[in-house]
């Protein structure tokens, strides 16, 4: 039976299993992040999320039971920051008997299994859109009556975070949460840049941002003018790699690091075991070890590319949790990586409160520290 036929015999099947409670709840048109007008049944019931690492936002709205509309995901969560994976699994053993599938963007998602599991919606990051469209797969959902939207904590996350979080109040039928935590994480960010607007000629520190360093032997991944380029601009710096790189993500060559003599160096990571066991990372994260966070950073300015710049001779270099570029808690990195940036401004400013504050009141789990590391005995 190719692919066509058991779509249709799944969508028959579809039909007698929606004839009940789905269409009891109402039927919606809502607009995702690429503008599209998708039609579904709210609020969902079940969910499908496109990526393990949705959980971070699922989670604020979800906060009480955060797993119980989820009936399947991507496996990346546990290999992409296992400590935060670990820290959820204490509590919510379950979630570890969740289907897992192969995704859009490497052709192994799997629409029979899809079509098993029964979901209102998929959620699919945006990243993923082209190789989506590519192969039909909206198409192919269609027809067996299953809606996907696209959000965006990754691409754009300063432009989408707050369209995207309204669009999963939409569909979970938590508009007022969703609320609360935009109210929130703009209030955070104000902190920084209310206080920056007040500068006259703000000095802007040289910074070079460093996406997975000791991930693999290569240097040096790096971001342009989005994600973390752009928190570094919110936060009163310069965006190094920003004149080298075109989009949001890129590489940047040694020889540009040592020519633009960076003032200070900050670098992302996590506890990727189950990617690269022993690796060089930085495994910076909830619970993280701060003496060997430190240990492994400071090993990493031993490459060529770092040796001899500003940043490393003054101490001024740090590593930061590397998923809040792909979640709606950049407001913590942006307060952090001020803090780093302008001492002086923000010597009053508390990240790890903040982040605190907002495990407290939006997450499920509890919040311990150990998401960023310095050099600089002073940060």
């Amino acid at each position: 039976m190719n692919i066509f036929n058991k779509v249709a015999s799944a969508a028959l099947g579809l039909a007698v299993l929606f004839s009940g409670s789905a269409y009891a709840r109402d039927k919606v048109k809502v607009t995702d992040i690429t503008g599209r007008e998708v039609e579904v049944a709210v609020p969902v019931e079940h969910v499908i999320l496109g990526e393990g690492r949705q959980m971070y936002f699922v989670a604020a709205l979800d906060s009480e039971e955060p797993f119980k509309r989820v009936v399947g995901w991507r496996d990346d969560f546990k290999k992409a920051d296992l400590d935060g994976y670990n820290a959820y699994l204490e509590k919510f053993p379950q979630m570890e008997k969740l289907p897992t599938f192969g995704g859009m963007k490497d052709g192994t998602f799997d629409i029979e299994q899809a079509v098993a599991l029964k979901p209102d919606v998929i959620i699919m990051n945006i990243d993923a859109k082209t190789a989506t469209e590519e192969a039909g797969y909206i198409e192919k959902l269609g027809k067996v009556g299953i809606p996907l939207v696209y959000v965006d904590f990754r691409e754009k996350p300063m432009l989408h975070t707050e369209p995207s979080m309204r669009l999963m109040g939409e569909l979970f039928g938590k508009q007022a949460r969703a609320e609360d935590f935009i109210a929130f994480r703009a209030a955070e960010i104000a902190k920084v840049t209310d206080v920056l607007a007040k500068v006259a000629d703000l000095k802007r520190p040289n910074v070079f941002m460093e996406r997975a360093g000791g991930y693999s032997d290569d240097c040096c991944m790096s971001f342009g003018n989005e994600n973390f380029g752009q928190m570094v601009a919110l936060a009163g710096g310069t965006n190094m790699a920003s004149d080298f790189i075109p989009g949001t993500f890129g590489t940047v060559n040694p020889e540009q690091i040592i020519a633009s003599n960076p003032d200070q160096v900050i670098i992302t990571g996590a506890n990727w075991e189950l990617y690269v066991p022993g690796g060089a990372w930085v495994g910076v994260g909830p619970g993280a070890d701060a003496a060997k966070s430190a240990e492994k950073l400071a090993k990493l300015m031993e490459r060529p590319a770092f040796t001899g710049i500003k940043a490393v001779k003054d101490g001024n270099v740090h590593a930061i949790w590397h998923q809040f570029y792909n979640n709606p808690y950049q407001f913590v990195a942006v307060q952090q990586i001020a803090k780093w940036l302008h001492p002086d401004l923000f010597k009053d400013l508390d990240p790890d409160q903040t982040f605190r504050s907002l495990h407290e009141r939006f997450l499920p789990v509890d919040y311990r520290p150990g998401y960023w590391v310095s050099l600089n005995a002073g940060n």
